[in-house]
């Protein structure tokens, strides 16, 4: 196999991500692994991936029977992914295959990104590469999870985990979540933010947002952080802060953040750094050159600040950041 950097994207060539579906899958995930990792990208002329799909039989019958799976490769295709995505189910208490379970210890073995979306967590459990390691699963499931796997560092409240050659996400629309999430590792936040467009999904969803957010009806004005967040998005370069997010959206600070985490599933601080973390990304992918100059127009100040968050967020440098996504790079 290609050498494989330390941010997941092959050193030469296209890197290669490899779907198993086993019997009783569900659908939903798999149509998200399809839809980021396996389609050519009209939005940037071409495709990231070289995307397969994998089964341990010639027909595969999809979750409570809905379609069955046929024409895919056997499973030995795992052997040469990159990525391997590994199956979900929602029969979590059914055994694995043991051929499927060996499949991702070899994955794991030879140093591939492995990923498991929803109740794929149990998948990657149950082959034993995630103890002593970070995940999440479906919220609905947790208790079952961590009676089961105790040594197993679940975050049951989360969107996603990254834990650096694993990550796990939550149940349904958290697959795509992830997915832009990986992408946005591989190849930076210009590329993953065109995806996003393409799928008209939110372009960044934070993996320590909350799975499950609730959504109260306004009441009887219109409660939405729409508006507050498009005119903040504009501003980023300014010295916004929480009272005065809150004093656009003609609400107490307390109100607003109420709203966040009721809406967001966070806080307006942690969305405003987010966010003009997002933007210093783009900057510098677009070629700005010096890192002062960076921090001034996404608002985080200083060189120094942004080069604090970068290595937490990212885990690299912004110069580190500039070499792998930076026009020099492309």
């Amino acid at each position: 196999m290609t050498k494989e950097s330390s941010h997941g994207v092959r050193a030469a060539g296209v890197h290669r991500v490899v779907v198993i579906v086993d019997e009783n899958s569900n659908p939903f995930e798999l149509g998200c692994a399809t839809e980021v990792f396996g389609l050519h990208r009209p939005e940037i002329s071409r495709a990231l991936y070289d995307f397969r799909l994998c089964s341990p039989q010639p027909r595969t019958l999809m979750r409570d029977g809905f379609f069955t799976l046929t024409g895919v490769a056997g499973l030995e295709a795992a052997d040469a992914a990159d990525t391997l995505i590994v199956p979900n189910r929602p029969d979590i208490e059914v055994p694995r295959r043991p051929a499927v379970l060996d499949a991702v210890r070899r994955a794991h073995a030879r140093g591939a990104r492995l990923v498991g979306l929803c109740s794929g967590a149990f998948t990657l459990a149950e082959a034993g590469v995630l103890d002593g390691r970070r995940a999440t699963a479906h919220w609905q499931w947790a208790d079952s999870f961590r009676t089961r796997f105790p040594s197993v560092r679940l975050e049951a409240d989360v969107l996603f985990v990254d834990d650096g050659d694993i990550l796990t996400s939550a149940g349904s629309a958290a697959a795509l979540d992830l997915g832009l999430h990986v992408v946005r590792r591989d190849y930076g936040a210009e590329v993953a933010n065109a995806v996003s467009r393409r799928l008209v999904f939110a372009a960044h969803r934070d993996g320590g947002q909350r799975q499950f957010v609730e959504r109260p009806m306004p009441d009887p004005a219109d409660e939405s952080l729409a508006p507050v967040l498009a005119w903040a998005q504009e501003r980023l370069d300014s010295p916004l802060t929480v009272s005065g997010l809150a004093a656009r959206a003609a609400v107490s600070p307390a109100t607003l953040h109420r709203r966040f985490q009721a809406q967001l599933g966070t806080t307006p601080l942690a969305w405003l750094t987010g966010e003009r973390l997002a933007l210093a990304c783009r900057l510098i992918e677009r070629g700005d050159s010096r890192f002062e100059v960076v921090a001034r127009r996404s608002g985080l100040g200083t060189a120094a600040n942004l080069r604090t968050l970068m290595r937490r967020e990212t885990g690299i440098t912004p110069s580190a950041y500039r070499r792998r996504f930076g026009p020099e790079a492309n």
